[in-house]
């Protein structure tokens, strides 16, 4: 036998898989694709139900008060670019893609830092798993998710999770093994039970870096986000696949910028919240 001629086709053993989960466990998947719908709709209803004026508006009110008088003006230029270029419905649905996403992975993440900073067996367990799934290009997370969930918003709003996890839980473990012993230690000496040694103690002093984290969750997860739009999840995405495919290069130009205002749009009210501690307000 010709060893040259041997090859590995992972297919031969990820189809018969597929199908075994899709034949026994479709009444799951279909589950999580009702609730990953409907949670999407709700969201994208709430957005688009509000004038897109108002809409603006009410952010850069928020804005004002919880950042900045420059984070508000900022966000008011940002969502009125997206509603000047004629893509705020698309706009709308890609903040609703990436807020589900982010959340979902926040509530992943977090814990299993929290685990990892305790137990170090555990932490060097998941570290080399992280390593592979920042390395792994993100459109390969579509695959599986597609062969699962078929084309969509639902493997969409899956990979776009599972690509935002690793950078939340690798800076909620740092954060969590950076606050200092002695506040530990003088929490367990007053007698606060864990939990409250977690909450008021632990949290607040790991603020900074967990803000950290989230600001990273919610960049790359808008960036999985547009990448879907291969998949059909719609939003930005779908509007920059429309224009590369059809060679409608002023509709490419103008959701490519629409992504980038969203981009920046939530960069800078999360590195706002991330720097409100420490620099006086520009108001």
């Amino acid at each position: 036998m010709n060893l040259s001629t041997l090859q590995f086709s992972p297919g031969a053993f990820l189809a018969p898989s597929v199908d075994w989960l899709n034949t026994n466990l479709h009444p799951l998947f279909a589950a999580i694709s009702y609730l990953v719908e409907t949670v999407l709709s709700a969201i994208e209803a709430a957005l688009l139900f509000v004038p897109p004026y108002a809409l603006i508006a009410i952010v850069a009110v928020v804005a004002f008060f919880a950042v900045s008088l420059r984070a508000a003006i900022l966000a008011g230029l940002c969502l009125g670019f997206c509603l000047l270029v004629g893509l705020w419905t698309a706009s709308m649905q890609t903040l609703a893609l990436v807020s589900v996403a982010v959340v979902i992975s926040v509530l992943i993440a977090f814990p299993i830092g929290v685990l990892c900073s305790r137990h170090k067996t555990l932490e060097a367990v998941v570290r080399p798993i992280l390593d592979v799934m920042q390395t792994v290009p993100p459109w390969v997370y579509l695959i599986p998710a597609v062969m699962i969930f078929s084309l969509g918003r639902v493997p969409a709003i899956i990979a776009t999770i599972v690509y935002g996890i690793p950078p939340m839980l690798r800076l909620t473990t740092l954060a969590f093994n950076q606050v200092p012993k002695v506040f530990i230690e003088l929490g367990s000496a007053i007698g606060a039970p864990p939990r409250s040694i977690l909450w008021k103690i632990e949290i607040p002093l790991a603020k900074q870096t967990l803000l950290v984290g989230l600001n990273q969750c919610i960049l790359l997860s808008l960036a999985m986000v547009v990448l879907a739009g291969l998949v059909g999840a719609g939003g930005l995405g779908a509007e920059v696949t429309r224009g590369l495919t059809r060679m409608e290069m002023g509709l490419g130009l103008r959701a490519g910028l629409a992504i980038v205002a969203v981009a920046l749009l939530l960069d800078r009210l999360s590195r706002g919240l991330l720097d409100r501690d420490r620099l006086p307000k520009a108001r």
